[in-house]
């Protein structure tokens, strides 16, 4: 399947910038999962400064914005070829040793509400089967629901909260409750093509779970199954500040405000 996407996202301050530099992680890479047609990133009020793929693999621009500034738009476009394997990614490895997926972040720090949930793990004798049950019984304790979390929200709160999450809780939960059992688990960052829509209002986030003898496999927890053919991955990370499409950081007092215009289609 090709996927067309486009993702601009804009930056609007009340002020003049003196500094500013975001880190992007918004070019997709080939893999066994997709294929990329073209990509190309424009950018608008700002430069590219320099490029890199991290130790996870992804490849990373440090976009600034012109001194004394007060808008930047950072536009990601491109078609990429896409292939239903089921969720199962494989055995693709990168510098970050399967160890570094078993250990907590900030955000994945399991607490007693995390630790009881990955006991379901344990009611089944084959752990991919036991994967696919811990990501049904989070939807069922956290349903998708919007404004109830944010952004820096732990996955122990999103948890115990009561009042729904988002596909970042949903990941961050499914990769915490893993790494309790020892399995590595990893936070995805990516586009989903939606059939009852064009318009998105943001990117997607799933997990992936590494089982001796498939490799990677992926779980979209937020809609009870594997990614499939619809999906395309950005990033990767241990959570979603890893594998986040954009993060930086500004000079002043300037108040940031924040438009995202996210089209993907077939």
């Amino acid at each position: 399947m090709q996927i067309q996407i486009s993702h601009t996202t804009e930056y609007l301050y009340t002020a003049p910038v003196s500094y500013a530099l975001q880190k992007v992680r918004l070019r997709p890479l080939s893999s066994a999962v997709q294929e990329v047609i073209d990509w190309n990133i424009v950018v608008k009020g700002g430069k590219v400064e320099n490029q890199y793929l991290d130790h996870y693999g992804n490849h990373v621009d440090l976009v600034s914005l012109d001194p004394g500034g007060q808008a930047l738009s950072i536009m990601a476009s491109g078609t990429v070829e896409t292939k239903n394997a089921s969720g199962v990614l494989g055995q693709i490895y990168t510098r970050a040793p399967l160890w570094h997926f078993r250990e907590p972040t900030l955000s994945t720090e399991p607490g007693p509400e995390i630790r009881d949930i990955s006991g379901i793990l344990k009611g089944y004798d084959n752990p991919l089967d036991g994967l696919h049950g811990l990501s049904a019984a989070i939807l069922e304790r956290v349903p998708y629901v919007l404004g109830n979390t944010h952004s820096h929200t732990t996955a122990e709160e999103a948890l115990t909260g009561g009042g729904g999450g988002v596909c970042q809780d949903h990941a961050q939960i499914f990769i915490s409750a893993a790494r309790v059992a020892g399995i590595p688990a990893r936070y995805v960052s990516g586009y989903l093509m939606m059939n009852d829509r064009v318009d998105q209002d943001a990117t997607h986030a799933w997990a992936e779970a590494h089982v001796d003898g498939l490799g990677w496999v992926g779980f979209d927890i937020s809609n009870g199954y594997s990614p499939d053919e619809r999906y395309v991955r950005i990033a990767i990370g241990r959570d979603a500040r890893d594998a986040s499409p954009i993060e930086g950081l500004r000079l002043g007092s300037a108040e940031e405000e924040l438009i995202v215009s996210l089209q993907v289609q077939q």
